[in-house]
């Protein structure tokens, strides 16, 4: 285990506060912890929170280069609404895009080969200096995330922590409108889960928020949030 116990039982003692939870994240680990974010329909929340505390905690984005046009300029528009001074974009390796997806359709095949190309392994390899890391996964966002604690053991002694995981839609949309904070273009047009564009459609009302990723397949992760992934 990377994180010692005393830091652990600071981070469970803030139970499912979010606030505080962040806090004592960014500043008992920083220097050993990395914000993992999408940039997508709910991410504004914990950008803004974790700007309060740390504006200099790094953020990693994983572009993929298939992204809707919207979210890349989303991305840059609430880093610079929020005051994010160490936004990193995290790119696929140039050779085994070459090697293994030439032709950008490899998600239309094989999409967990897509996902492993192009967000596993950038993230596994910009993950290396991190101790630690935050998401913005909630409980609400599916089924396959019914159970998921606040703080999570990781592969490679790291751990995950989410701040968020008991808000619910209607807490985030509050607090997003409370702020008056940047919304994602693409949620006006029935998409509270965004993803690549390829594998991304819009719901229907009373869809499973997540039933618009992979729509018509078995999958619902990437496989960032896999027990393979560290």
């Amino acid at each position: 285990m990377r994180i010692n116990a005393e830091i652990m039982a600071t981070l469970k003692a803030a139970g499912e506060d979010a606030p505080a939870v962040l806090r004592a994240a960014l500043t008992r680990l920083r220097g050993r912890i990395a914000l993992v974010s999408s940039f997508g329909a709910e991410s504004a929340v914990m950008l803004a929170l974790a700007a309060e505390i740390d504006p200099d905690v790094p953020v990693l984005f994983l572009q993929t280069g298939q992204h809707f046009p919207e979210t890349l300029e989303y991305r840059q528009e609430l880093a610079r609404v929020l005051g994010l001074r160490d936004v990193r974009d995290l790119h696929p390796a140039e050779k085994q895009i070459e090697k293994r997806d030439p032709q950008g359709q490899l998600w239309a095949f094989d999409p967990d080969a897509c996902c492993a190309l192009r967000k596993v392994e950038p993230l596994d390899e910009a993950m290396i200096p991190f101790d630690a890391w935050i998401t913005g996964r909630k409980r609400s966002q599916a089924a396959t995330r019914q159970g998921l604690p606040v703080v999570e053991e990781a592969a490679g002694g790291r751990i995950k922590i989410n701040p968020l995981i008991a808000w619910t839609p209607r807490e985030l949309d509050a607090e997003i409108t409370r702020r008056n904070l940047p919304r994602h273009p693409l949620t006006l047009r029935g998409y509270p889960s965004i993803g690549c564009a390829p594998c991304t459609r819009p719901v229907a009302e009373g869809e499973d928020p997540r039933q618009g990723r992979w729509a018509g397949q078995a999958k619902t992760e990437c496989g960032i949030h896999l027990p393979t992934a560290s």
